[in-house]
Protein backbone atom coordinates (compact mmCIF):
# COMPACT_ATOMS: atom_id res chain seq x y z
CA UNK A 1 0.00 0.00 0.00
CA UNK A 2 1.27 3.48 -0.84
CA UNK A 3 2.11 5.54 2.22
CA UNK A 4 -0.22 8.53 2.43
CA UNK A 5 0.95 11.84 3.84
CA UNK A 6 -1.39 13.33 6.41
CA UNK A 7 -1.84 17.06 6.72
CA UNK A 8 -4.40 19.24 8.47
CA UNK A 9 -7.17 20.86 6.48
CA UNK A 10 -10.19 23.11 6.62
CA UNK A 11 -13.67 22.08 5.53
CA UNK A 12 -16.70 24.18 4.87
CA UNK A 13 -19.85 23.43 6.83
CA UNK A 14 -23.26 23.28 5.24
CA UNK A 15 -24.88 23.54 8.66
CA UNK A 16 -26.32 27.03 9.13
CA UNK A 17 -25.64 26.99 12.86
CA UNK A 18 -21.93 26.64 12.16
CA UNK A 19 -22.02 29.66 9.87
CA UNK A 20 -22.80 31.82 12.93
CA UNK A 21 -19.28 31.36 14.15
CA UNK A 22 -19.44 28.22 16.25
CA UNK A 23 -16.11 26.43 15.98
CA UNK A 24 -16.26 23.10 14.21
CA UNK A 25 -14.68 20.01 15.64
CA UNK A 26 -11.27 19.38 14.18
CA UNK A 27 -11.61 17.01 11.20
CA UNK A 28 -9.52 13.94 10.65
CA UNK A 29 -6.52 13.82 8.36
CA UNK A 30 -7.12 15.83 5.22
CA UNK A 31 -10.79 16.26 5.95
CA UNK A 32 -11.72 12.60 6.33
CA UNK A 33 -15.18 12.67 7.85
CA UNK A 34 -16.98 10.25 10.10
CA UNK A 35 -19.54 7.90 8.61
CA UNK A 36 -22.45 9.89 9.97
CA UNK A 37 -21.03 13.13 8.59
CA UNK A 38 -20.54 11.57 5.17
CA UNK A 39 -24.10 10.27 5.12
CA UNK A 40 -25.48 13.69 5.89
CA UNK A 41 -23.07 15.41 3.44
CA UNK A 42 -22.69 18.19 6.02
CA UNK A 43 -19.23 19.25 4.91
CA UNK A 44 -17.51 20.19 1.70
CA UNK A 45 -13.90 20.72 0.77
CA UNK A 46 -12.75 24.28 0.11
CA UNK A 47 -10.04 25.76 -2.09
CA UNK A 48 -7.64 26.34 0.81
CA UNK A 49 -7.78 22.68 1.81
CA UNK A 50 -7.10 21.53 -1.73
CA UNK A 51 -4.30 24.05 -2.26
CA UNK A 52 -2.52 23.07 0.95
CA UNK A 53 -2.80 19.39 0.06
CA UNK A 54 -1.50 19.85 -3.48
CA UNK A 55 1.34 22.05 -2.21
CA UNK A 56 2.48 19.16 -0.03
CA UNK A 57 3.21 17.16 -3.20
CA UNK A 58 6.05 19.62 -3.97
CA UNK A 59 5.20 20.10 -7.66
CA UNK A 60 5.22 23.90 -7.69
CA UNK A 61 7.79 24.14 -10.49
CA UNK A 62 6.79 20.97 -12.35
CA UNK A 63 4.57 20.60 -15.41
CA UNK A 64 1.97 17.88 -14.88
CA UNK A 65 -0.55 15.85 -16.80
CA UNK A 66 -3.59 15.24 -14.63
CA UNK A 67 -6.45 12.77 -14.64
CA UNK A 68 -9.35 13.42 -12.30
CA UNK A 69 -12.62 12.20 -10.87
CA UNK A 70 -14.48 15.12 -9.32
CA UNK A 71 -17.03 12.78 -7.76
CA UNK A 72 -14.34 10.93 -5.81
CA UNK A 73 -13.63 14.05 -3.71
CA UNK A 74 -17.17 14.32 -2.40
CA UNK A 75 -18.44 17.91 -2.26
CA UNK A 76 -16.10 20.73 -3.25
CA UNK A 77 -17.09 24.36 -2.78
CA UNK A 78 -16.92 25.69 -6.34
CA UNK A 79 -16.79 22.25 -7.95
CA UNK A 80 -14.40 21.50 -10.81
CA UNK A 81 -13.31 25.14 -11.12
CA UNK A 82 -12.09 25.23 -7.52
CA UNK A 83 -10.31 21.91 -7.97
CA UNK A 84 -8.54 23.19 -11.09
CA UNK A 85 -7.68 26.50 -9.46
CA UNK A 86 -6.03 24.67 -6.58
CA UNK A 87 -4.07 22.44 -8.96
CA UNK A 88 -3.00 25.35 -11.18
CA UNK A 89 -1.83 27.31 -8.14
CA UNK A 90 0.28 24.33 -7.03
CA UNK A 91 2.06 23.25 -10.24
CA UNK A 92 4.17 24.82 -12.98
CA UNK A 93 1.88 23.87 -15.88
CA UNK A 94 -1.20 21.70 -16.32
CA UNK A 95 -2.27 19.45 -19.19
CA UNK A 96 -5.21 17.04 -19.42
CA UNK A 97 -6.56 14.70 -22.13
CA UNK A 98 -9.67 16.02 -23.89
CA UNK A 99 -10.36 13.04 -26.13
CA UNK A 100 -13.29 12.96 -28.57
CA UNK A 101 -14.25 9.42 -29.54
CA UNK A 102 -17.44 10.46 -31.36
CA UNK A 103 -15.31 11.53 -34.32
CA UNK A 104 -14.19 7.96 -34.98
CA UNK A 105 -15.07 6.10 -38.16
CA UNK A 106 -14.94 2.31 -38.64
CA UNK A 107 -14.15 1.28 -42.24
CA UNK A 108 -15.37 -1.90 -43.89
CA UNK A 109 -11.80 -3.06 -44.61
CA UNK A 110 -8.36 -2.22 -43.28
CA UNK A 111 -4.97 -3.60 -42.20
CA UNK A 112 -4.93 -6.98 -40.45
CA UNK A 113 -4.41 -7.55 -36.71
CA UNK A 114 -5.56 -4.01 -36.00
CA UNK A 115 -7.61 -4.66 -32.87
CA UNK A 116 -10.90 -3.90 -34.58
CA UNK A 117 -13.73 -5.73 -36.37
CA UNK A 118 -14.14 -3.98 -39.69
CA UNK A 119 -17.70 -3.17 -40.65
CA UNK A 120 -19.01 -4.02 -37.17
CA UNK A 121 -20.03 -0.45 -36.32
CA UNK A 122 -20.99 0.85 -39.74
CA UNK A 123 -24.32 2.08 -38.38
CA UNK A 124 -22.46 4.34 -35.95
CA UNK A 125 -20.49 5.99 -38.76
CA UNK A 126 -23.53 8.02 -39.71
CA UNK A 127 -23.59 9.42 -36.17
CA UNK A 128 -19.94 10.46 -36.17
CA UNK A 129 -19.26 14.19 -35.82
CA UNK A 130 -16.45 16.13 -37.46
CA UNK A 131 -13.87 17.35 -34.98
CA UNK A 132 -13.62 21.06 -34.25
CA UNK A 133 -11.53 22.76 -31.54
CA UNK A 134 -14.71 23.65 -29.69
CA UNK A 135 -16.02 20.06 -29.55
CA UNK A 136 -16.64 18.99 -25.95
CA UNK A 137 -14.46 16.15 -24.76
CA UNK A 138 -16.02 12.73 -24.34
CA UNK A 139 -18.19 12.32 -21.26
CA UNK A 140 -16.05 9.36 -20.24
CA UNK A 141 -13.25 11.87 -19.57
CA UNK A 142 -15.27 13.50 -16.79
CA UNK A 143 -16.19 17.10 -16.05
CA UNK A 144 -12.73 18.28 -14.96
CA UNK A 145 -10.94 18.24 -18.36
CA UNK A 146 -14.01 19.77 -19.99
CA UNK A 147 -13.94 22.54 -17.40
CA UNK A 148 -10.22 23.06 -18.07
CA UNK A 149 -10.87 23.25 -21.83
CA UNK A 150 -13.34 26.08 -21.24
CA UNK A 151 -11.13 28.20 -18.99
CA UNK A 152 -10.19 31.56 -20.56
CA UNK A 153 -6.44 30.90 -20.89
CA UNK A 154 -6.63 27.24 -21.88
CA UNK A 155 -5.18 26.02 -25.17
CA UNK A 156 -6.16 22.83 -26.96
CA UNK A 157 -4.50 20.69 -29.61
CA UNK A 158 -6.28 19.72 -32.81
CA UNK A 159 -5.95 15.93 -32.93
CA UNK A 160 -9.41 14.70 -33.99
CA UNK A 161 -9.49 11.81 -31.49
CA UNK A 162 -6.84 12.38 -28.82
CA UNK A 163 -6.42 16.08 -28.17
CA UNK A 164 -5.01 17.67 -25.01
CA UNK A 165 -5.85 20.94 -23.31
CA UNK A 166 -3.67 22.89 -20.93
CA UNK A 167 -2.69 26.12 -19.24
CA UNK A 168 0.90 27.38 -19.23
CA UNK A 169 1.62 24.33 -21.42
CA UNK A 170 1.72 25.89 -24.89
CA UNK A 171 5.16 24.52 -25.82
CA UNK A 172 4.17 21.02 -24.73
CA UNK A 173 0.89 21.08 -26.64
CA UNK A 174 2.56 22.42 -29.78
CA UNK A 175 4.53 19.19 -30.21
CA UNK A 176 1.45 17.11 -31.10
CA UNK A 177 0.87 15.98 -34.67
CA UNK A 178 -1.67 13.60 -36.12
CA UNK A 179 1.18 11.11 -36.63
CA UNK A 180 2.39 11.46 -33.03
CA UNK A 181 -0.50 12.26 -30.73
CA UNK A 182 1.50 11.36 -27.60
CA UNK A 183 4.29 13.87 -28.32
CA UNK A 184 3.07 16.27 -25.58
CA UNK A 185 3.67 13.52 -23.02
CA UNK A 186 7.18 12.99 -24.37
CA UNK A 187 7.82 16.73 -24.11
CA UNK A 188 6.39 16.73 -20.60
CA UNK A 189 8.79 14.00 -19.52
CA UNK A 190 11.74 15.89 -21.01
CA UNK A 191 10.69 18.88 -18.89
CA UNK A 192 10.79 16.71 -15.73
CA UNK A 193 7.01 16.43 -15.74
CA UNK A 194 4.81 14.37 -13.45
CA UNK A 195 1.49 12.58 -13.74
CA UNK A 196 -1.12 13.58 -11.18
CA UNK A 197 -3.93 11.11 -10.42
CA UNK A 198 -6.76 12.95 -8.69
CA UNK A 199 -9.02 10.28 -7.25
CA UNK A 200 -8.35 7.84 -10.08
CA UNK A 201 -5.93 4.96 -10.61
CA UNK A 202 -3.49 3.99 -13.35
CA UNK A 203 -6.21 2.55 -15.60
CA UNK A 204 -6.71 6.13 -16.86
CA UNK A 205 -3.01 7.00 -16.91
CA UNK A 206 -2.49 7.97 -20.56
CA UNK A 207 1.25 8.36 -20.05
CA UNK A 208 1.61 4.58 -19.73
CA UNK A 209 0.58 4.36 -23.38
CA UNK A 210 3.62 6.40 -24.33
CA UNK A 211 5.84 4.09 -22.26
CA UNK A 212 4.28 1.13 -24.11
CA UNK A 213 5.23 2.79 -27.39
CA UNK A 214 8.81 3.30 -26.18
CA UNK A 215 8.94 -0.39 -25.24
CA UNK A 216 7.89 -1.37 -28.77
CA UNK A 217 4.37 -2.55 -27.99
CA UNK A 218 2.02 -2.81 -30.94
CA UNK A 219 0.10 0.34 -31.87
CA UNK A 220 -3.06 0.59 -33.96
CA UNK A 221 -4.53 2.59 -36.82
CA UNK A 222 -7.81 4.43 -36.43
CA UNK A 223 -9.83 6.86 -38.55
CA UNK A 224 -11.56 10.10 -37.66
CA UNK A 225 -13.90 12.58 -39.26
CA UNK A 226 -12.82 16.18 -39.73
CA UNK A 227 -14.64 18.80 -41.81
CA UNK A 228 -14.92 17.54 -45.42
CA UNK A 229 -12.89 14.33 -45.06
CA UNK A 230 -11.77 11.30 -43.08
CA UNK A 231 -8.17 11.13 -41.84
CA UNK A 232 -5.97 8.27 -40.67
CA UNK A 233 -4.79 8.46 -37.06
CA UNK A 234 -1.79 6.15 -36.54
CA UNK A 235 -0.32 5.20 -33.19
CA UNK A 236 -3.66 4.55 -31.50
CA UNK A 237 -2.89 2.80 -28.19
CA UNK A 238 -4.14 -0.43 -26.72
CA UNK A 239 -6.56 -1.00 -23.85
CA UNK A 240 -5.68 0.41 -20.41
CA UNK A 241 -7.83 -1.78 -18.16
CA UNK A 242 -4.78 -3.75 -16.98
CA UNK A 243 -2.59 -0.75 -16.18
CA UNK A 244 -3.17 -0.75 -12.43
CA UNK A 245 -0.82 -3.72 -12.19
CA UNK A 246 1.99 -1.15 -12.37
CA UNK A 247 0.99 0.34 -9.00
CA UNK A 248 2.94 -2.19 -6.93
CA UNK A 249 6.10 -1.31 -8.87
CA UNK A 250 5.70 2.38 -8.07
CA UNK A 251 5.09 2.24 -4.32
CA UNK A 252 8.44 3.80 -3.41
CA UNK A 253 8.21 6.37 -6.20
CA UNK A 254 4.70 7.68 -5.53
CA UNK A 255 3.83 10.75 -3.54
CA UNK A 256 0.37 10.14 -2.13
CA UNK A 257 -2.01 12.13 0.04
CA UNK A 258 -5.60 11.68 1.11
CA UNK A 259 -8.06 14.52 0.59
CA UNK A 260 -11.58 14.05 1.83
CA UNK A 261 -12.68 10.65 0.63
CA UNK A 262 -10.11 10.19 -2.08
CA UNK A 263 -6.41 9.57 -2.67
CA UNK A 264 -4.21 11.77 -4.87
CA UNK A 265 -1.04 10.28 -6.34
CA UNK A 266 1.89 11.89 -8.14
CA UNK A 267 4.57 10.02 -10.08
CA UNK A 268 7.51 11.31 -12.10
CA UNK A 269 7.04 10.50 -15.78
CA UNK A 270 10.69 9.60 -16.15
CA UNK A 271 10.41 7.06 -13.35
CA UNK A 272 7.12 5.75 -14.72
CA UNK A 273 8.61 5.18 -18.18
CA UNK A 274 11.63 3.34 -16.79
CA UNK A 275 9.42 1.02 -14.75
CA UNK A 276 6.94 0.30 -17.54
CA UNK A 277 9.65 -0.33 -20.13
CA UNK A 278 11.50 -2.69 -17.79
CA UNK A 279 8.34 -4.65 -17.03
CA UNK A 280 7.39 -4.97 -20.70
CA UNK A 281 10.90 -6.05 -21.67
CA UNK A 282 10.74 -8.77 -19.02
CA UNK A 283 7.19 -9.79 -19.91
CA UNK A 284 5.78 -8.47 -23.22
CA UNK A 285 2.28 -9.50 -22.12
CA UNK A 286 2.33 -7.47 -18.90
CA UNK A 287 -0.31 -4.76 -18.28
CA UNK A 288 -2.81 -6.32 -20.70
CA UNK A 289 -6.40 -6.73 -19.58
CA UNK A 290 -7.93 -10.13 -18.88
CA UNK A 291 -11.06 -9.81 -21.01
CA UNK A 292 -11.37 -12.54 -23.61
CA UNK A 293 -13.21 -10.18 -25.98
CA UNK A 294 -10.72 -7.29 -25.85
CA UNK A 295 -9.67 -6.98 -29.49
CA UNK A 296 -6.69 -4.72 -28.87
CA UNK A 297 -5.17 -6.81 -26.08
CA UNK A 298 -5.73 -9.94 -28.14
CA UNK A 299 -4.00 -8.26 -31.09
CA UNK A 300 -1.02 -7.44 -28.86
CA UNK A 301 -0.86 -11.06 -27.70
CA UNK A 302 -0.93 -12.25 -31.30
CA UNK A 303 1.87 -9.87 -32.24
CA UNK A 304 3.97 -11.28 -29.38
CA UNK A 305 3.10 -14.98 -29.54
CA UNK A 306 2.51 -15.25 -33.29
Amino acid sequence: MIAQKKISCRIKSLNRKDRKGKELKKPGALGVLSGSENKKSRYMLVYETLKRAFDSLRLQDKPVIAHASLKSFGQIDGGAQSLLRAVLDSVGALMMPTFTYKTMITPSVGPPNNGITYGAEMDLNSQAEAFTPSMPCDKLMGIVPETLRNLPHAKRTSHPIQSFAGIRAEKLLATQTIQNHLAPIAALAEADGWVLLLGVDHTVNTSIHYAEKLAGRKQFLRWALIPNRIVECPGFPGDSAGFNAIASELVNDTRAIQIGNTVVQAVSLRVLFVKVIRILKENPLALLCERDDCERCNAVRESVLG
